[in-house]
């Protein structure tokens, strides 16, 4: 039954990662079902000390990232699915899984960020394509800071 257990809490967090990456968004419902999964595991060990020590971590992890979500510094899924992760965990995996956590995290963020430099520094031949295809470059519809007119409206009154 444990390998049952965690079988179906992998194929959750490969969804929760899915969504994660496509939308920046981790649903509730796979936060709570990730947290009902290690409850499960923690009632199925039937180790009461490991348990109150699993307990205490995520109660401890929980707080931590609640606060690094009041400040900015992390998402709200991230502050509810670490914790309910590390019910799955257990206390004793807990700081090997929080390392490897970070590190895959880090090698997210640097693709992210590596992403969205490839992705401005090819924005000028999109928006080439995009001025030569409509016959307006995107300049004439954005009027300039000190301008109080739009330079290509699309209203015939101001054409």
């Amino acid at each position: 039954m444990h390998s049952a257990v965690l079988a179906v809490a992998v194929g959750i967090l490969v969804i929760v990662a899915y969504e994660d990456v496509r939308t920046r968004r981790i649903p509730n419902s796979l936060s709570l079902a990730i947290a009902a999964l290690g409850l499960a595991r923690i009632a199925l060990a039937a180790e009461v000390l490991d348990a109150g020590y699993t307990l205490a971590a995520a109660i401890i992890i929980f707080a931590i990232t609640f606060a690094l979500f009041q400040r900015g510094g992390i998402g709200g899924g991230d502050a509810k699915i670490l914790p309910a992760t590390a019910l799955l965990i257990g206390h004793r995996e807990l700081l090997s899984f929080l390392f490897l956590m970070s590190l895959c995290g880090g090698v997210l963020a640097l693709a992210t960020l590596a992403a969205e430099r490839l992705d401005l520094s090819f924005g000028h031949f999109r928006r080439g394509a995009h001025a030569s295809s409509t016959g307006q470059s995107e300049r004439g519809r954005v009027a300039s800071k000190g301008s109080t007119c739009l330079m290509a409206s699309p209203s015939p009154l101001l054409a």
